[in-house]
């Protein structure tokens, strides 16, 4: 803990470094309204913030400059993420408020939207198919041996399957297990594909338990992922080798999704530098938010920054975005 001093010196320097980039000096510290000592004090307060980790002073006559530690407690001792702007606000709502069509693209925008607003990469992880239910199903006759299906999911994705066929079958009986399947899978989920009764058609029987056999093989799809912004990244790190090793790990979906998770089922919002448990990540920080779709938790939305990242805003900017996305899918 620290005394309300030492952590409002310790305000001032995180605030001033995630606008400058640059170390901060005892004097631009006694500046600060929230300060309000001298700058021999605030020298004093520093030099024992740096003993006890939160600052360090990357050269002899430099300022000083916030450790992971420094940074941690700032994001801990926020008492609610910071606002919005109002035209950030207005981007958020005219997005949602248009938002249609089918679910992938509608993820990969919001991953840019998210980017744009805080000017840092973004990454959205889809929803699992399996949680939700089935709308409609078509089939539609691309040959006379080959079907194409297409699933519409409650969720907004829209799920297509190309069934192969041993033997020609005629478009009315393509209608016929379309009809079928319609009346088997509407309202219930990927995940609980249960064989059909029989209509006594031969043909029509045939095609709706291939199209049920692929289901069971193939609904367990990975997760979606989509990163916005991943060309902001350069700008973020002075080292090239940095930035090709936080790109490399953008491309990981799995690596990403695993990365997402872990930090939510750690009871955290932020991850910063060594807290995410990658290496290559150790100059990052995380701000991290699940989404709900219908009051379940069904994805997860986050930003990926250098450590002296705007805290406050890209925790409001997450937050924001989580609760448009989940609303809009609710809504369907």
């Amino acid at each position: 803990m620290l005394d309300e001093r030492k952590a409002s010196i310790l305000r001032a320097v995180v605030e001033e470094y995630i606008q400058t980039a640059q170390p901060v000096g005892s004097r631009h510290v006694a500046a600060a309204p929230e300060v309000a000592v001298s700058p021999a004090t605030v020298r004093n307060e520093m030099a024992q913030l740096e003993t006890d980790g939160y600052l360090v002073q990357p050269h002899t006559s430099a300022g000083r400059i916030p450790t992971d530690k420094g940074y941690r407690f700032f994001v801990d001792s926020l008492s609610q993420p910071g606002h919005l702007g109002a035209p950030e606000t207005q981007l958020v709502r005219e997005f949602f408020a248009k938002a249609h069509g089918e679910l992938e693209a509608m993820l990969a925008d919001t991953s840019r939207l998210l980017s744009n607003i805080t000017r840092q990469a973004a990454v959205v992880v889809g929803p699992p198919h399996e949680v939700a239910t089935v709308r409609s199903v078509q089939l539609v006759s691309l040959h006379p041996r080959v079907v194409l299906m297409v699933i519409v999911l409650s969720n907004g994705a829209i799920d297509k399957h190309t069934i192969d066929l041993d033997s020609d079958i005629d478009d009315e009986s393509v209608a016929a297990a379309s009809a079928r399947l319609n009346e088997h899978l509407v309202g219930g989920t990927l995940a609980s594909v249960d064989p059909a009764a029989a209509t006594g058609a031969p043909d029509t029987d045939a095609l709706v338990a291939t199209a049920l056999s692929v289901l069971t093989d193939d609904h367990h799809d990975p997760d979606s992922v989509f990163v916005g912004g991943t060309s902001l990244m350069a700008g973020s790190f002075d080292a090239v080798d940095s930035v090709r090793q936080v790109l490399t790990i953008l491309e990981e979906q799995i690596v990403v999704v695993t990365l997402l998770r872990d930090v939510l089922d750690r009871g955290l919002s932020v991850a910063i530098g060594s807290e995410t448990g990658m290496e290559p990540l150790s100059e990052c920080s995380l701000v991290v938010a699940p989404y709900s779709v219908d009051g379940e938790g069904v994805g997860t939305i986050g930003v990926l920054g250098p450590t002296r990242m705007n805290y406050p805003q890209a925790l409001a900017a997450v937050a924001v975005v989580s609760r448009g996305l989940g609303h809009r899918l609710s809504e369907g």
